[in-house]
């Protein structure tokens, strides 16, 4: 079946960076479309950034836009999420998810606090 497993998480400093990663498995991950989505305290789930199958297109929040990197790497079945000049406000537990599936890993916590 299939599996995501989020990591990279922790408690960060306003303007300091992370990278999380998320291993996939149970499906031909080159096969599909994954995105990140965020989920903060009392709000909806949101789109964070998506990339195609071979990498070649990405999409980003506006809210994120030139501060995040999606990347794959389809050797190790891996999704990951660049994030720099953090903010309070990115403060989220952050998900992966593969087009056309609808499990959810268990999300990796982001903190964003001085």
């Amino acid at each position: 079946q299939v599996q995501l497993v989020e990591s990279g998480g922790g408690l960060v400093q306003p303007g300091g960076s992370l990278r999380l990663s998320c291993a996939a498995s149970g499906f031909t991950f080159s096969s599909f479309s994954m995105s990140w989505y965020r989920q903060a305290p009392g709000k909806e789930r949101e789109l964070v950034a998506s990339i195609t199958r071979a990498g070649v297109w990405t999409n980003y929040g506006d809210s994120v836009k030139g501060r995040f990197t999606i990347s794959r790497d389809n050797a190790k079945n891996t999704v990951y999420l660049q994030m720099s000049s953090l903010k309070p406000e990115d403060t989220a537990v952050y998900y992966c998810k593969a087009s056309g599936f609808t499990t959810w890993g268990q999300g990796t916590q982001v903190t964003v606090s001085s």
